[in-house]
């Protein structure tokens, strides 16, 4: 299945994380949908989707300090992963926000979660093999129009997400010069949601390409930061593409995570 980047760009604005849900199912026309594209969807080896249709509750457990529980999704997908690829967070985080975007454009209501869920008891339901892992997942369904106010407060709105200022995440120099899509490339990285809002990605552009970095070493909450800049390459990408750039995404080792890289050639958007 290839980006279907015209769907998925505007999708990246539009994301929110919301945490009560209807409890009706979505419509089967768009289960199904999202079905082939958890089936379709597989940029790399080790790294998969499944969605399940029944009651996600037992899955999550709630959370600590700001993060509240979710509430009432009739749907959830989970994102596994391989744990004998030394990649595979990155992969994973990549994997599963592109189907994040694709549930957005369908009209449906995501939430990330890598860290206060049960997954053994996603494991158990969808099945995975001994050298898998479920890394995170996402309830799915349609959420109420009105937000909590616990939601106002964890989600927060405004086109910036209570992002960081670009400037802060670009090491070196800013990029000024070369084609104006790098730069929002780079916006589109930026609004990625992460853990707990930490943002740990650092972008550097040198040339032909866009090195993802971790900001340090140290994870927090537990939680992989690998993961999260998984997230922002493929918002990079989709960026990239409909801007009608290709390019291809090179593996580095810590604390740098992926490079970017295209000729130069810059296609009609």
């Amino acid at each position: 299945m290839e980006i279907p980047f015209a769907r998925w760009y505007p999708a990246i604005n539009r994301r929110r994380s919301r945490r009560r849900y209807e409890p009706q199912l979505p419509a089967a026309e768009v289960l199904a949908r999202l079905d082939a594209a958890c089936t379709g969807f597989k940029p790399f080896p080790g790294a998969r989707a499944v969605l399940v249709t029944r009651p996600a509750d037992e899955v999550f457990r709630g959370a600590l300090g700001s993060y509240g529980k979710i509430k009432g999704a009739p749907a959830f997908m989970a994102f596994i992963g391989s744990m004998d690829d030394p990649r595979v967070y990155e992969k994973v985080g990549y994997l599963g926000e592109g189907l994040i975007l694709e549930a957005t454009a369908l009209g449906l209501a995501t939430c990330w979660v890598a860290g206060f869920f049960r997954p053994e008891v996603a494991a158990t339901i969808i099945g995975i093999n001994k050298k898998e892992r479920v890394l995170a997942v996402t309830p799915v369904g349609h959420a109420p129009s009105d937000w909590s106010l616990e939601e106002r407060v964890m989600a927060g709105f405004g086109r910036n997400h209570q992002r960081k200022p670009l400037a802060e995440l670009i090491a070196g120099p800013m990029y000024a010069k070369g084609p104006d899509w790098v730069q929002v490339a780079l916006e589109a990285a930026r609004l990625a949601p992460s853990a707990v809002n930490r943002q740990p990605w650092r972008f550097t552009v040198a040339g032909d390409s866009i090195t993802v970095a971790v900001d340090n070493l140290q994870d927090t909450f537990n939680l992989p930061k690998r993961l999260d800049c998984g997230i922002a390459m493929l918002h990079i990408e989709v960026a990239a593409l409909y801007y009608g750039v290709r390019g291809r995404w090179q593996f580095l080792d810590a604390p740098q995570v992926a490079r970017f890289s295209w000729n130069g050639t810059v296609s009609a958007a």
